[in-house]
């Protein structure tokens, strides 16, 4: 795929004041460039995010998509470009303040802290929040997602499965209330039986309006599940489009859809 394509045109909420006008997105990521020293990672991705979507973000290993992830998140800082959340300026926030202002990531690789039990390893998830009330309809909400995280309260995290690893991961990321849920390749190494059931949670958070940004490398089931896709490669946009639109798009099907 070479140079920026839409797959086709797509309409967004409407603000409940003016008909037909196009509500702004709740995240906006434009012209970020990021740098590993030297070593260019993402070269000028721009895309958006609008309230109660789930927007996938697909490529191939070293595409640029969990850089992209960790830059919005505060972990890394781009060398140009701009990134808004709600209106404001996140682009040199550190990483606390931006998961205080209401986005939460789910990291590639789980990162759970092993010798701490599920409940820590949950309740770390809300140390950011300002308001510590509710701490327990929260963590029965966890519970109603992920049943066997219950069942594990006192267990530690480093001798949970990969795959209840990675509901720890997602369980710990909504205790902090999210209003941005980014969630990173939750399906990576799991079971097919497990991956199933990740994504069936993560069906029913977009059903429950939690507006999500998903990084997945099983694009398949990411393009089922997303309103909306990116496709990145060697650190930048190269299409996008509606999932359905993407999901029928010859070149997707050949690179990542196993076509």
């Amino acid at each position: 795929m070479n140079g920026r394509k839409d797959a086709g045109q797509t309409q967004g909420p409407l603000r409940d004041g003016g008909p037909g006008s196009p509500a702004p997105p709740l995240l906006a990521v434009e012209e970020i460039r990021v740098y590993y020293g030297a070593i260019q990672a993402v070269r000028g991705v721009s895309l958006d995010v609008r309230e109660r979507e789930l927007v996938a973000l697909l490529g191939s290993n070293g595409a640029g998509k969990t850089t992209t992830l960790r830059t919005i998140s505060g972990l890394f800082r781009p060398r140009s470009g701009k990134i808004t959340y709600d209106g404001a300026d996140l682009t040199k926030l550190a990483p606390h303040r931006i998961v205080a202002a209401g986005i939460s990531q789910s990291p590639e690789g789980r990162q759970i802290f092993g010798s701490l039990t599920v409940r820590e390893n949950l309740l770390l998830g809300a140390t950011p929040r300002k308001d510590r009330k509710g701490l327990g309809g929260d963590l029965e909400r966890v519970f109603d997602l992920f049943p066997v995280l219950k069942e594990r309260l006192a267990q530690a995290g480093g001798t949970l499965s990969g795959g209840e690893q990675q509901m720890l991961a997602m369980g710990r990321a909504l205790m902090a209330r999210p209003r941005l849920l980014l969630l990173d390749e939750p399906s990576l190494g799991l079971a097919p039986l497990m991956v199933r059931r990740i994504f069936e949670v993560v069906s029913r958070l977009k059903a429950e309006g939690v507006t999500i940004l998903l990084v997945e490398q099983n694009a398949r089931k990411a393009l089922e599940v997303a309103d909306r896709a990116y496709v990145l490669e060697t650190g930048t946009v190269v299409l996008s489009g509606t999932g359905l639109e993407l999901a029928a798009n010859p070149e997707v099907e050949r690179a990542y859809l196993g076509a």
